[in-house]
């Protein structure tokens, strides 16, 4: 599993236009609506479920929410990096500004763990976020993603 199975180019964007942790949370669903063929208000619905247990703010600008959605096929992912960070209830309680988002079927198990997995690697390297924070183009920024993996393989 690598992250360009997990991501598609046009499931990457720069959001300028979002103040707060819910409406961030619409605007991923909405983003991941077109992918997963599901309506946005649900997987809305399914990521603040998921945010009740517990915040998904990781630290360090980074959060990673992630739901499971019955009529998925697969797991797949959206990024969205913020032209301002917000509030996101993080463990360091900074402000988030780098967003992966993961959805899956109900029932795909250690897959759904071995993408969480894999992003929050990814995201570990601080180069890779300072450069994610340095650009504001999404073609950009979806290489810089799916190109980490080629770099650290080599």
């Amino acid at each position: 599993m690598d992250l360009s199975t997990l991501l598609a180019p046009q499931a990457v964007k720069v959001v300028s236009d979002v103040s707060s942790k819910k409406r961030l949370l619409q605007a991923l669903a909405e983003l991941a609506e077109t992918r997963a063929d599901i309506p946005a208000a649900r997987i809305f619905d399914a990521l603040q479920e998921r945010e009740s247990l517990g915040p998904t703010g990781v630290g360090h600008g980074i959060a990673l929410p992630h739901a499971r959605l019955a009529g998925l096929e697969d797991v797949f992912g959206v990024f969205v990096r913020l032209d301002r960070p917000i509030d996101f209830d993080a463990a360091d309680r900074q402000p988030v500004d780098l967003i992966f988002t993961l959805l899956a079927p109900v029932d795909s198990g250690v897959d759904h763990l071995k993408a969480l997995a894999l992003v929050s690697r990814t995201l570990r390297n601080e180069d890779l976020c300072a450069k994610l924070r340095a650009n504001n183009d999404p073609s950009t920024l979806y290489t810089l993603l799916t190109d980490i993996e080629t770099s650290a393989a080599a």
